[in-house]
């Protein structure tokens, strides 16, 4: 049985090879986790030596097949918990993440299994990513970055990149969430900040911080 760091090394791994599936340096996971080189070091051994990830001393690590079968079990528990929390029990986008953090290393797969379709197998979470299915696969998700479009396009805002309360919590308090539909007004040269019409009512200026971080299709 893995332990609870060694799920979240998976997952961590699994989110900085993703999607071009790279080999992740040994500082980056380092640097992801806030732990010591030393710590990550010590991981990446355990790891090896339960045979979930290949690591090669100059290039670093990448997951094999079983881990990031692993990761993508943890990543869709952690997803699911996440639309439970919000839409069962009513917790604010903002507030779910360290929740579903500890919900994520349950091991009942029957429990998962009937929160999916208790759910009615929704595609993606709260925050707007992907959910994988029972075998793994990743819903398609086809997105821009809002900083992306040019004057007079228009998108839908269907994600986020930055999962931080202080971020979602400055969105809700903008109007900023998924569905709405966001009009580049002006991009302005020296910031690359952005003049925009949120649901053809509403002006807002977004620092380009935010709108770097703000998801469309």
């Amino acid at each position: 049985m893995n332990s609870f760091t060694e799920e979240n090394y998976l997952k961590t791994i699994y989110s900085l090879s993703t999607p071009s599936k790279d080999w992740v340096s040994t500082n980056a996971l380092a640097e992801s986790t806030m732990t010591r080189a030393a710590s990550v070091s010590d991981m990446i051994k355990r790891l090896s030596e339960k045979q979930l990830i290949d690591y090669q001393k100059y290039k670093g690590v990448k997951l094999n097949t079983e881990g990031e079968n692993l990761a993508l079990s943890i990543i869709r528990k952690h997803r699911l918990w996440e639309v439970f929390l919000v839409e069962k029990l009513c917790f604010g986008w903002d507030e779910v993440h360290d929740i579903a953090e500890e919900l994520e290393h349950i091991r009942s797969e029957r429990l998962i299994e009937k929160l999916d379709v208790f759910l009615g197998n929704p595609k993606f979470d709260p925050h707007g990513d992907p959910i994988p299915d029972q075998s793994g696969n990743m819903p398609v998700v086809d997105t821009l970055k809002l900083t992306e479009l040019s004057i007079d396009e228009v998108g839908v805002m269907v994600g986020v990149g930055e999962h931080s309360p202080a971020f979602l919590q400055h969105l809700d308090k903008n109007g900023l969430v998924l569905g709405c539909n966001i009009k580049i007004l002006v991009i302005n040269s020296f910031d690359k900040s952005l003049s925009v019409i949120l649901n053809q009512n509403q002006q807002l200026f977004l620092s380009y911080e935010v709108s770097r971080n703000i998801l469309v299709r």
